[in-house]
């Protein structure tokens, strides 16, 4: 799989999916898309829809995690994980496919 996510991760998705009152068929999806201060943004959210053939599907620690196949190139080997300090709240993405970054982690150049 070319996304992993951490425990922590795992566990704020999972609370999020029971807060939206989220069905046993959503997952959530990874992917990138063009845009963003360094070239390409990480785009993280939930889906009702998997394709076999387009999309790369796991689970960690009980939560389904999609990834298109043309978005794991550029993905693989990124570590999802979740940070909760004082300065700042949200999931990060450790890509070490990213040769640059923006400041704020949100988007990088590969």
């Amino acid at each position: 799989m070319s996304v992993i996510l951490t425990e922590r991760a795992a566990t704020e998705v999972k609370r999020i999916m029971d807060h939206q009152q989220m069905g046993e068929g959503h997952v959530l999806r990874v992917g990138v898309m063009g845009g963003g201060c360094s070239g390409f943004s990480y785009n993280l959210g939930f889906d009702d829809k998997f394709d076999e053939k387009a999309d790369m599907k796991t689970d960690f620690f009980g939560v389904p995690v999609v990834v298109d196949k043309k978005s794991a190139l550029y993905l693989d080997g990124t570590t999802v994980d979740f940070y909760e300090g004082i300065e700042r709240r949200g999931f990060t993405f450790d890509n070490p496919n990213a040769v640059k970054s923006c400041g704020c982690g949100s988007s990088f150049q590969a």
